[in-house]
């Protein structure tokens, strides 16, 4: 099994539809820069920055408490605001509403995963 940051499937879901996310927005209009846009660019971004930071915590209890708290809910907050932004019809791509959908499952199963390396 391949080990480190790279090889951790959330975080490479995560940077994968930021990715994404930073070329759907390049279609978005131009006087929603500085309100959906900026609101949506960063929180796709901390969705990854906290995956990253969690992956280097020495506590397993640091690293639920960022993934499951932090991330997880920004990408919800992604999720969410991209969801708004088709029926604002900003764009129609559902795909990666799905896409971060599917990331919160896998990061709740990754927080469960952490949460049974905890002493009992």
């Amino acid at each position: 099994m391949a080990t480190g940051l790279p090889n951790l499937k959330i975080y490479a879901k995560a940077k994968q539809l930021e990715l994404e996310v930073f070329e759907l927005l390049k279609g978005f209009p131009q006087n929603e820069r500085f309100r959906s846009v900026d609101q949506i660019l960063r929180s796709s971004s901390s969705v990854t920055n906290n995956i990253a930071e969690s992956y280097y915590k020495q506590s397993v209890k640091e690293k639920i408490r960022i993934v499951n708290d932090i991330a997880k809910c920004e990408a919800e907050e992604t999720r969410r605001n991209l969801e708004v932004c088709t029926e604002k019809k900003f764009h129609k791509n559902q795909q990666i509403i799905e896409s971060y959908t599917e990331l919160i499952k896998m990061i709740t199963g990754y927080v469960s995963f952490l949460r049974k390396s905890l002493p009992s």
